[in-house]
């Protein structure tokens, strides 16, 4: 069995590789055993299934094994491991000491504000593009999902130890834009937008802003369209938390000749070829389904073919991987851009293509309506103003991207238990009102005199949010790798429960006069607060110390 890595901040980890190499002290090969909490508290503190891998190996019952492994835990663990029992058909319950628990408290404590980063084995430097959507108009709801996304997940991966650019990548050129001017150049004369053009108030306050819209010249007309697009859509992102290294032109591969240089590079490798007049991308060579053009007939190249431009650009940067996040409609592109990529000479490990599902946002129970085109739409300036920043970055985040996303709005305005930001929220600011009444002092001589210097017995409650304060690592590194920063959202209220229930249970602040572990309880607070802080950061969501 292959061997995780040791982390002296991720106990959970470590348990974990302890029990892979007391596997592999028994033969043990291939799969990875799993490392669980059991769904009840008597059931021990972890559990595992090794033993029933190694079993047929070993040719022996699961339960016979389970003894042996049982062995040969306790002599690795020492006194950190109370006990241990053999359960079912061959599961191997852990039950760890309270010694083990408060080093485990300690270590996290230590790291500070880094408990739960750099878990990665090989860091990578990333670039992530995403949003990238058409300049012809406001962020929509759709787009913000985008956004929200793309931003949580290169906050994830920066945490987890990649070095992450982000790009948003401008369609700044073809047929949309061109249909853009025409509408903007309508509005500015008072007329009505072509038939595929752009309705809505934003192009006739464009048309306003723009002296002599009506017979300023095509070409200049797109320009400063897209430019004054461009500047609301980054105030929009800004506002919304989302920030940007580079914004890259479409146009600008047309203008310096990158176009051309990818087309020859396909051609130098011969995966190109004339047809009918047009100029054809071998693609099938490569899996798609057919061959595709990249040149019409006509003279006039494909958007495919800038994509390849842009992509062969990020090809040559000295990057270790691309990951590219698009909308639900680019779901029949993803076979052509590996297959482009590759032609380019690309590792197709090195490029990943995330599809995003739609969002609905519901109102009075029905779904309200979005089209960019004919102007009923809802901006992401417009959600923000209803529900907030934070509320629509949770809301858009608490399903994975592969899903479609139903967001409630009467639930995300209500300030109560039922809203989900609200209530992990809610957790942070009552830790940070308990360490206020602690006072500071008493606070740092609580977190100075550490976790290890009680004896208390561990009440359960108190046990089960240490053990899911000590999972932190484990799901920022599930996150990052899973490209799945919507568990985080999934997290941060799993601990925001468990706090109130410990909160519920054991008295923080005094509990010194009723024979109480207080320097170990505000530590748990501590820590606590810092994981719901660390958690919402990454989601792009505050934590506020008051509410």
């Amino acid at each position: 069995m292959p061997l995780p890595a040791r982390s002296t901040t991720d106990p959970v980890g470590e348990l974990r590789a302890v029990v892979a190499e007391a596997a592999a002290a028994l033969g043990g090969e291939g799969e990875a055993p799993v490392l669980d909490r059991p769904p009840r508290p008597e059931l021990g503190d972890y559990s595992t299934n090794a033993a029933m891998l190694l079993a047929p190996i070993r040719s022996e019952q699961p339960r016979a094994v389970a003894e042996q492994l049982g062995g040969g835990l306790s002599e690795r663990l020492g006194p950190a491991l109370a006990r241990v029992e053999v359960a079912g058909p061959g599961f191997l319950n852990l039950f760890m000491a309270d010694s083990w628990h408060r080093e485990a408290l300690a270590g996290a404590l230590a790291a500070g504000e880094r408990y739960g980063s750099g878990v990665v084995a090989a860091p990578e430097r990333v670039l992530v593009e995403f949003v990238s959507a058409n300049p012809t108009g406001p962020i929509t709801v759709a787009a913000g999902r985008h956004a929200a996304y793309g931003d949580s997940l290169c906050r994830v991966l920066t945490f987890a130890g990649h070095d992450v650019e982000r790009e948003y990548y401008v369609n700044d050129h073809g047929t949309q834009v061109e249909r853009f001017g025409e509408s903007i150049a309508a509005r500015g004369g008072g007329e009505e937008p072509p038939e595929g053009g752009y309705h809505g108030a934003y192009v006739t306050e464009l048309a306003e802003r723009i002296e002599g819209a009506a017979s300023l010249d095509a070409e200049a007309l797109q320009r400063q369209g897209v430019e004054l697009m461009l500047e609301q859509v980054r105030a929009t992102l800004e506002r919304f938390r989302v920030r940007f290294e580079r914004f890259y032109s479409e146009r600008s591969l047309h203008e310096d000749g990158s176009i051309q240089a990818a087309l020859d590079l396909l051609e130098e490798h011969e995966h190109v070829y004339p047809h009918e007049g047009a100029v054809w991308l071998r693609s099938t060579t490569f899996g798609d389904d057919k061959d595709r053009v990249l040149m019409r007939s006509s003279g006039e190249l494909t958007y495919f073919a800038a994509d390849i431009a842009y992509h062969e650009r990020k090809r040559e940067l000295d990057i270790d991987r691309a990951i590219n996040v698009w909308g639900a409609d680019h779901h029949g592109y993803v076979a052509r851009m590996r297959a482009a990529w590759q032609a380019l000479g690309g590792d197709p490990e090195r490029l990943e293509l995330v599809i995003m599902q739609l969002v609905n946002l519901i109102e009075d129970g029905r779904r309200v309506a979005m089209s960019k085109r004919e102007g009923e739409f809802v901006t992401l300036d417009d959600l923000i103003d209803d529900i907030g920043i934070d509320a629509g970055r949770f809301f858009l985040l608490q399903r994975s991207h592969d899903t479609t996303l139903d967001l409630d709005l009467s639930l995300a305005r209500a300030r109560s238990q039922d809203n989900p930001v609200y209530y992990v929220q809610y957790a942070h600011a009552r830790i940070a009102s308990i360490l206020r009444k602690a006072g500071s002092e008493h606070v740092e001589a609580a977190l100075e005199a550490g976790p290890l210097a009680g004896d208390e017995e561990l009440h359960p409650s108190a046990r089960a949010l240490l053990q899911r304060l000590l999972e932190y690592p484990g799901e920022v590194a599930t996150a990052a790798g899973r490209r799945a920063p919507h568990r985080l959202t999934t997290f941060v209220h799993e601990v925001a429960q468990d706090f109130s229930a410990f909160y519920r249970d054991c008295r923080v602040v005094g509990a010194a006069e009723e024979g109480g572990d207080e320097d170990f309880r505000i530590a748990l607070s501590v820590e606590a607060q810092r994981v719901i802080a660390s958690g919402l950061g990454l989601l792009g969501v505050e934590a506020p110390e008051e509410m």
